[in-house]
């Protein structure tokens, strides 16, 4: 069904390869520019919620250390009161003297940990892998063995 001219009709089934080729390259191009589109909108969406989060996890570190200081002064009443001590500084310092005895602890800790795991070498991977070796050696001269005694 062709008009009079002999061309086909936009709208036929019957199009030429090369007209269905650039469509569907067109299509295609379209379909994967939408997908950068949708790409780039989740990721701003998730970079918006990411740094939502940060900000509220910073408040709530920040409430968290005040809420340390207060009681750390808490504490530090708390001794004043507990060994009837003549000054409030007293306590003070009680906390103080505890405060520091604990991060020596700490330090002593970390540096434990630190020349332990200095350098960072994988010994037990590095152990396991000349195992594998010698066994896979001990298998070659094995075989070799058997070869020759079968010859």
């Amino acid at each position: 069904m062709t008009p009079g001219n002999g061309t086909q009709p936009p709208d036929s089934a019957d199009k030429s390869l090369g007209e269905i080729v650039s469509e569907v390259s067109e299509k295609a191009s379209l379909l994967v520019r939408e997908e950068i589109e949708l790409a780039k909108a989740e990721i701003q969406q998730k970079v918006g919620r990411l740094t939502k989060g940060a900000a509220i996890g910073i408040a709530a570190g920040t409430f968290a250390f005040f809420a340390f200081i207060f009681f750390l002064h808490t504490l530090s009443l708390f001794w004043f009161d507990l060994f009837d001590l003549s000054q409030a500084w007293m306590g003070y310092g009680i906390t103080t003297v505890l405060l520091l005895l604990l991060g020596v602890l700490a330090g002593l800790l970390a540096f434990r940990f630190i020349k332990r795991g200095s350098p960072p070498m994988p010994d037990l991977a590095i152990e396991q892998a000349k195992l594998t070796r010698e066994a896979l050696e001990h298998q070659t001269i094995e075989r070799d063995q058997l070869e020759r005694g079968s010859t």
